[in-house]
């Protein structure tokens, strides 16, 4: 169990949590859930769906604070030069003692190996955009979004989630 164990999960996300068709009705949809949810729960959350050229929903909760919207930003970047979400980038790098500045040469100004940015994709077409949260802990927010996207999708969320770390 482990850091292999969730990346075997999110490797399963990533193929199966693809949308056939993503515009900004959908961004609209999945951004006001995401919302709602964080609303309820007084999560401290910012949330960011992009296209790859544009923001299609911005939103930030009470408690955020400005510096989430620079985890936005540097996460968002992982995901957007490496096509897979920033959580699974952060646990390969942690099981190989690597950094995204030893491995890539990447500056931690621009890039974040932390989990809460998730890649949108497009089946047949491939990564069009991204969606982020940043103010949970790392996991929590690859969770929320990984659950954001199930529902979004029709699919339960309890098949896609991380195995409990209480268990490894």
């Amino acid at each position: 169990m482990g850091l292999t164990d969730d990346l075997r999960t999110i490797a399963r996300q990533e193929h199966d949590l693809q949308f056939d068709r993503f515009d900004e009705d959908a961004a609209w949809t999945l951004g006001t859930l995401l919302r709602a949810w964080g609303h309820d729960s007084a999560w401290p959350i910012v949330i960011e769906i992009r296209s790859t050229t544009r923001p299609l929903f911005v939103a930030a909760l009470p408690g955020s604070v400005p510096d989430n919207f620079e985890w936005v930003r540097r996460k968002r970047n992982t995901v957007e030069r490496h096509h897979r979400s920033s959580y699974a980038i952060g646990l390969e790098l942690a099981l190989q003692n690597e950094t995204l500045e030893t491995r890539y040469g990447l500056s931690v100004a621009d890039y974040a190996a932390h989990g809460g940015s998730f890649p949108l994709i497009l089946r047949g077409t491939g990564v069009i955009g991204s969606i982020t949260v940043s103010g949970l802990p790392q996991r929590d927010d690859h969770d929320v979004v990984v659950r954001a996207l199930c529902t979004q999708l029709g699919l339960t969320a309890a098949d896609y989630a991380l195995p409990d770390p209480a268990t490894d």
